[in-house]
């Protein structure tokens, strides 16, 4: 097994030496290229990850086509038979990507495989995902009733905020932080590659998705962890436009799963209504407090 580490730099030289740097410092167990992706910064000389680092492979985009064409770029230049989509502001602290290679090998039929991410704090980020649903997020609304639930079976049902990450399980989606999957898997995707529709935020959830309508199953691993910095902008303004992105792709995503007109709506409606609460409830936090909450 041989596992190509693509990672996408958007004047982020720092993060990403720091990144490239944990990956040379903690992988041991398998064999391995650093694939670096540069998307046109405007910042920094991408020359210069070769001065540090001399045996990467440095990838320059004429222009910055977004995370999805940045990937791809990366993946046309592997030479492994599996990839490993890793973000710029990941470190990891142990051999995550040969625990991870090893246990891929091992799974039935694997479409993208996450393992563990936190915050710098050791603090659990939720990405063992599953689709929205009306029903799950009724649940999510009324979660009290979850309560009644045993801990196991309220997290293998719910998944997302309701799981702590500590058992491995199969999920509808994982986070694009880390994915590794084999590279034959595109051969299974839209015109052979990942597709490059969302310029960034919901690109994983759609790709998983995909890989599912193929048969092909996503997995969570809990046996290693990678701290994923995450830095997302406090102030609200920000918070909201991110926000509205978000929704807006997910729920495009939705469309391409629901062929029901009502229950689409009805699910729009849910959605849109919690997330809007949400965000409304972590502002006044910040403004109270000057601290965002997750």
């Amino acid at each position: 097994m041989f596992v190509s580490v693509v990672i996408i730099n958007y004047n982020t030289f720092q993060l990403t030496c720091n990144c490239v740097e944990s990956v040379i410092a903690h992988t041991h167990d398998v064999a391995y290229e650093i694939i670096v992706v540069d998307n046109a910064s405007t910042k920094d000389n991408a020359d210069e990850f070769l001065i540090r680092f001399p045996n990467i492979i440095l990838v320059k985009s004429p222009d910055n086509g977004g995370f999805a064409k940045g990937n791809n770029l990366g993946i046309r230049n592997a030479k492994g038979d599996v990839v490993l989509l890793l973000n710029s502001d990941t470190i990891l602290t142990e051999d995550s990507i040969s625990i991870t290679a090893k246990r891929l090998g091992k799974l039935h039929n694997p479409g993208f495989v996450t393992c563990k991410l936190v915050y710098e704090d050791g603090n659990y980020q939720h990405n063992a995902r599953k689709y929205r649903s009306i029903r799950n997020e009724l649940l999510d609304i009324m979660r009290p009733i979850l309560w009644l639930l045993s801990y196991r079976t309220r997290s293998k049902l719910m998944l997302n905020q309701h799981f702590k990450g500590d058992f491995d399980t199969s999920c509808d989606w994982v986070s694009g932080a880390y994915m590794m999957f084999y590279k034959t898997l595109l051969h299974y995707m839209p015109e052979n590659k990942l597709d490059e529709r969302f310029f960034m935020y919901g690109e994983d959830m759609l790709w998983c998705y995909q890989a599912n309508t193929k048969g092909f199953t996503n997995y969570f691993l809990s046996s290693t962890a990678v701290i994923h910095i995450a830095n997302a902008s406090t102030e609200p303004s920000k918070q909201l436009r991110l926000m509205e992105t978000m929704v807006n792709h997910d729920l495009q995503i939705i469309r391409l799963q629901r062929d029901n007109a009502l229950y689409y709506h009805i699910l729009k409606t849910l959605y849109v209504t919690k997330e809007k609460a949400r965000l409304y409830i972590k502002n006044i936090a910040f403004i109270l407090f000057g601290k965002r909450i997750r």
